[in-house]
């Protein structure tokens, strides 16, 4: 008897291994076949120089104090109109809100849907107490070992000015896009975007626009980050998480610590966010992410493409590997970060308030209120109250891979990068595209940034740079991409 069961099951694994190694076999790649670009005629140093100018400008935007950097920006603009003068002198511009702009490409078919390519002008601050750890000054714009240095030259000054060369060199050659091209240049959207992008994107909508696609900052080409992929993965955003926080507050009656009560409010609070933190939303490899997974499966190596092309036997095992990385755990589920704790001010004074707060980053599927009913479930302490922010906003739609744009993307990012690897993506981050829902049903998140693994904390980190090659690229994939708006034009 044991010994037939025993030959069942081993029956059992050997026809799952043999459809696994089938499926594996059969599953093509989905990398779409291109030429790589001819090499565009770029006056770089150039290039280098004006990026570098506008490092030196300290844009931060400010929740609360909207003037704070007013001048600054005033500054920006100028040398904009300076040093990109034949784009000035065919697009429209328009000053919206404050200091956002927003520029207007004419097409030649007044009915082919407009497109809009997304920057902001904005930086953030560079954390108190830090700057003696930059190798140079973080507004220096500093050109030196292959690198401009500075804050805002990967976030995100080097998508707008490299926007601004590719239409420049486009302009200069007589090139007119067939599609109406907008270039939305936000002035807060390291705050919000709501002064800046949300109202470009309203003028918009106002004026009966209706965008064929959006691109926006977004994912990388990263190399030599996924596990088992030996090729850079270009990973282009099809939607972003929700933004969602919540503040928690309890009250009870203060008192001497000599005579402390058998729950306190500092007690019942951290005990409340102890058991949130203890149960996270559930995750799954789904949607996005699923996506995201069938389309690097086929590049991968060995193991790694195994279990990634039969998710259908192997997700468990897969989903358990990814929730122990931060960064793959956020791409399955809605997570919960505990950001600010406050109670007391003497130590020997029990407060009668204790406050918190929580952000939550919500993926698509998920909603504000699901998270909020999740919330309060797993306090399990009805004296809490709880405040939503009013600056939340809902997960985005996801983005077709079928849409002209995600295509138009896509062959321009291998055209530029031909040894990248091009897949789906989900935003983890906050960017002004989600203002952009109000006008188009496809809106995309890519930056064409080439980077290394121990260069992603340089993002609103310490020692910015960006290098002068990368540079180049991205110039010349917005170059690449602004041609697919127009009709074939070779000489260009």
């Amino acid at each position: 008897m044991l010994k037939r069961v025993f030959v069942g099951l081993l029956g059992v694994l050997l026809a799952l291994a043999a459809a696994m190694a089938v499926n594996t076999w059969r599953t093509p790649s989905r990398q779409v076949a291109v030429a790589a670009a001819p090499p565009l005629a770029l006056d770089l140093d150039g290039a280098v120089r004006r990026l570098s100018g506008v490092v030196q400008l300290r844009t931060v935007s400010s929740l609360e104090n909207v003037a704070q950097s007013a001048v600054e920006f005033d500054k920006l603009h100028a040398a904009l109109a300076l040093q990109f003068p034949k784009l000035h002198a065919v697009l429209k511009k328009e000053t919206v809100g404050s200091k956002a702009l927003l520029f207007t490409w004419q097409g030649s078919d007044p009915q082919a849907a407009p497109v809009a390519l997304l920057a902001h002008q904005d930086v953030v601050p560079i954390a108190p107490g830090t700057e003696k750890m930059w190798s140079v000054a973080p507004f220096s714009g500093a050109v030196q070992d292959g690198f401009v240095w500075g804050r805002g030259t990967l976030d995100n000054k080097s998508n707008l000015m490299a926007q601004l060369e590719a239409v420049e060199l486009l302009v200069a050659a007589g090139f007119q896009p067939r599609q109406t091209v907008y270039l939305a240049f936000g002035d807060d959207e390291e705050v919000s975007g709501l002064r800046g992008a949300l109202p470009i994107a309203q003028l918009l909508q106002s004026r009966g626009v209706r965008l064929d696609w959006v691109l926006d900052e977004g994912l990388l080409v990263l190399d030599g980050v996924l596990p088992g992929l030996s090729k850079p993965a270009a990973l282009i955003g099809l939607a972003e998480k929700g933004y969602g926080t919540f503040f928690l507050s309890l009250d009870t009656a203060p008192g001497h610590s000599s005579m402390p009560p058998a729950h306190s409010a500092i007690g019942q609070m951290s005990a409340a966010l102890a058991r949130l933190e203890a149960q996270p939303m559930p995750g799954s490899i789904q949607g996005v992410a699923r996506s995201m997974f069938g389309t690097l499966a086929p590049e991968m190596n060995g193991i790694n493409r195994l279990m990634l092309t039969n998710l259908w036997l192997t997700e468990p095992l897969v989903r358990g590997q990814l929730e122990k990385s931060p960064s793959s755990n956020a791409m399955l589920r809605t997570t919960t970060a505990l950001t600010i704790v406050k109670a007391g001010n003497k130590d020997n004074v029990l407060p009668g308030r204790a406050e918190a707060a929580v952000n939550f980053r919500v993926l698509p599927g998920d909603s504000l209120a699901s998270v909020e009913a999740h919330l309060r479930k797993a306090l399990a302490n009805d004296a809490i109250r709880i405040d939503a922010y009013a600056g939340n906003a809902e997960p985005s739609r996801i983005s077709s891979t079928e849409a002209r744009g995600y295509a138009a993307i896509a062959r321009s990012v291998r055209e530029v990068f031909p040894e990248a690897v091009v897949a789906p993506g989900l935003m983890t981050a906050a960017t002004d595209s989600r203002h952009f829902s109000l006008v188009s049903d496809a809106v995309y998140r890519f930056s064409p940034l080439q980077m290394k693994g121990d260069d992603l904390p340089r993002f609103h980190g310490t020692n910015e740079r960006l290098a002068v090659d990368n540079y180049a690229r991205m110039i010349r994939f917005y170059h690449q991409l602004l041609r697919s708006t127009g009709p074939a034009a070779a000489a260009l």
